[in-house]
């Protein structure tokens, strides 16, 4: 009986080492994902986005003789999480590059650890310019806020001819107060005036008293940067007290969620996205339909740039005949004229996406492309 103990014992390591050796052979990335919590639908976006661009490069034989593994870490919507879940991926999965996170906030506090370990990691959607100031292995594929910020104030005046405007913002929440800092910088260069700002905090659900101070300052619209999990309640609330004026927003809107919460109160609202399912451009097209086909469902924002996100580093990895941090942080530096699904884009010396933007409308009950503005 010991004997034959002996042998399943020896049976099991020799089964462990041919596991490992099987997982080292491996190309690991780690993707750390709102999963669950408030923003769970970027997440599950960006999973599925990202699933099909490994199956795709897997089928086609993979990357320097290896296949792709994605390791996956949900940080449950918090900042405190999403650092624990950088740890756990570089420690514990000894990923070589890792894609995250959605939330500037969230990438904030855990873009510090990727750095320290020489780890490149690429936000397919956090717009903080604070972002990629974390550190040379820090990039992102999405715009930042100063031109998003900017775009949207412009379309505000010179498209919409509006120039009285009240801001709503997430007072705790570094992308909302950011983007409500640069809107205002360009709305006020364009003519435009701040009638009243008033706050509130991600999480909240009652909106009536901060509205109520902004309809007395008579606004031709509104501006709310801030995540479709409060937007569309604020919508909502908006319209009960009688407030019938244009409500725009950021790329947090970019969520079927924002309808789903709002309803009829979000129809003629406004906001600024990286995608649109109904842009003309044929390479985005192209991504909606494997999506849907696969999925059943459109793709929003978040599952285009995560899928731009993979896509990038397997250019760059590709490139860099490597996985080594600081090649591979070399490589992704010199990305210039990427074809992506959402449009070409250079990633610049701070290492941010030089892209077009889509100004966004809600109708119907739909989201739809309006227009697109380039970075010029």
């Amino acid at each position: 009986m010991r004997h034959f103990h002996r042998i399943m014992l020896v049976l099991g390591i020799v089964a462990m080492l041919i596991g490992c050796s099987k997982r080292t052979d491996d190309i690991v990335i780690g993707a750390y994902f709102p999963l669950t919590g408030g923003t769970a639908t970027w997440g599950e976006m960006g999973k599925k986005a990202i699933d099909i661009a490994v199956d795709e490069l897997n089928a086609s034989g993979g990357l320097l003789g290896k296949k792709v593994r994605m390791v996956y870490e949900d940080d449950q919507s918090l900042p405190e999480q999403a650092k624990i879940a950088v740890l756990k991926l570089i420690k514990q999965h000894k990923v070589v590059a890792l894609i995250g996170e959605f939330a500037s906030s969230r990438t904030l506090a855990a873009a510090p650890e990727a750095q320290r370990h020489q780890i490149p990691m690429i936000s397919p959607y956090s717009t903080n310019p604070k972002v990629t100031e974390v550190g040379d292995y820090i990039f992102r594929v999405c715009y930042i806020d100063p031109f998003q910020g900017g775009a949207m104030a412009r379309f505000t005046v010179e498209t919409l001819g509006l120039k009285r405007i009240a801001i709503l913002k997430d007072i705790k929440n570094d992308y909302s107060v950011g983007l409500a800092d640069f809107f205002t910088q360009t709305l006020k260069e364009l003519g435009g005036t701040v009638v009243a700002e008033a706050a509130y905090s991600e999480g909240d659900v009652e909106f009536r008293s901060q509205l109520t101070q902004l309809k007395t300052s008579n606004p031709e619209a509104i501006y709310i940067p801030g995540y479709y999990t409060e937007v569309g309640l604020i919508a909502r609330q908006a319209r009960e007290l009688g407030l019938t004026v244009p409500l725009m927003g950021g790329d947090g809107w970019d969520s079927p969620k924002t309808v789903e919460i709002g309803g009829d109160a979000t129809n003629g609202t406004y906001f600024t996205a990286s995608f649109a399912v109904d842009d003309p451009n044929p390479l985005g097209r192209e991504f909606s339909k494997k999506f849907k086909d696969r999925f059943g469902i459109d793709p929003d924002g978040t599952a285009a740039v995560s899928f731009e996100a993979a896509t990038v580093l397997f250019d760059a990895i590709r490139r860099a005949g490597s996985t080594d941090g600081p090649a591979l942080r070399d490589a992704l530096a010199d990305t210039k004229n990427f074809e992506g699904v959402s449009g070409r884009f250079t990633l610049d010396a701070q290492r941010n996406a030089i892209k077009r933007i889509v100004i966004m409308t809600i109708h119907n009950g739909a989201l739809k492309f309006n227009s697109a503005v380039e970075p010029s």
